[in-house]
């Protein structure tokens, strides 16, 4: 199956239809009676519609298995024509278009099943996805094309050369990745008046987005968010809950991170873990959504 541990949950929901065309009114009109020889055709169809969704990635073999929420199946009759509607949702990594519809497909074969014996001109059409949010495609938006980012990595062993810098490149990668220039790149030791002194610099130099990288842990020389926190103007700890719950999703020690992210003026500060690892994790955890503070901060542009 296709690989999505690097996904984020979110509210996913699909609705789907299938339409079950009968031959003659009365079976219409046997269906509303209850007078079906194999019984209640939309209470039977719906309990097969329901287990169809349940079943579906044990039938397609690419198919994640997720976890159901809600399956809601309703009907719409107009003439000869049944419509199956089964709306599908959610809180997962992958979304449910195909479990709605398989589940409308499944609804509309029990329908068959169960009205052949008294129709012999029943047919099946449409099975269509009509709708689904909650992927990517729902939070798309249209996020400045024009910002600048620095990428500052902290680290005493990496600015004496003893170790090679991974955790920014990575960084960096994601920011080309979402359309984000790179103003700078450097290596500074693990200093407190460093540290700050950057961050007024590119702050001043019209920097958007200012990345740290390293000193968040809880050595003694780890002071990266000691540096930040006074010149910030305002926290997002939003952002900080994000990085942090991503990463421990994924292994134990991310609670013992101390990322940190908030504006100095109208620039985005964030400090992120030093690790390759946790670095690559902390930009997938929030990027490019991210980039929606800039329709406050900056105004609309995206151009």
């Amino acid at each position: 199956m296709v690989d999505i541990t690097h996904k984020s949950n979110t509210l996913r929901t699909a609705t789907a239809q299938a339409i079950v065309k009968v031959g003659t009114e009365d079976t219409i009109t046997a269906i509303r009676n209850n007078t079906v020889p194999k019984g209640d055709v939309f209470a039977m169809s719906k309990a097969a519609g329901l287990l169809g969704v349940k079943k579906t990635p044990e039938l397609l073999p690419d198919c994640h298995p997720l976890p159901i929420e809600f399956t809601g199946i309703d009907y719409e009759v107009e003439g000869l024509e049944i419509k199956v509607l089964v709306t599908v949702k959610t809180i997962y990594k992958t979304g449910v278009e195909v479990e709605a519809m398989h589940g409308a497909s499944v609804v509309a074969l029990n329908m068959y099943d169960m009205l052949k014996p008294i129709d012999k001109g029943i047919e099946i059409h449409q099975i269509k996805l009509l709708e689904k949010k909650g992927g990517k495609s729902s939070f798309q938006d249209k996020f400045r094309r024009d910002l600048k980012a620095v990428v500052i990595v902290c680290s005493d062993s990496i600015s004496e050369g003893k170790k090679e810098d991974k955790a920014g490149k990575a960084i960096m990668a994601k920011l080309e990745a979402c359309g984000v220039a790179i103003q700078d790149y450097i290596i500074i030791p693990d200093e407190t008046d460093e540290i700050q002194e950057k961050a007024k610099h590119y702050q001043a130099a019209g920097a958007d987005l200012i990345i740290y990288t390293g000193g968040t842990g809880l050595s003694q020389r780890d002071v990266t968010p000691e540096a930040l926190k006074p010149l910030l103007d305002r926290d997002i700890p939003g952002i900080e809950e994000a990085i942090r719950k991503y990463g421990q999703d994924r292994m134990p020690y991310a609670m013992l991170s101390r990322s940190v992210a908030g504006t100095l003026k109208n620039t985005l500060v964030l400090a992120l873990p030093g690790s390759t690892n946790g670095a690559r994790e902390s930009m997938e955890a929030i990027f490019p959504s991210v980039l929606h503070v800039f329709r406050i901060l900056k105004g609309a542009r995206h151009d």
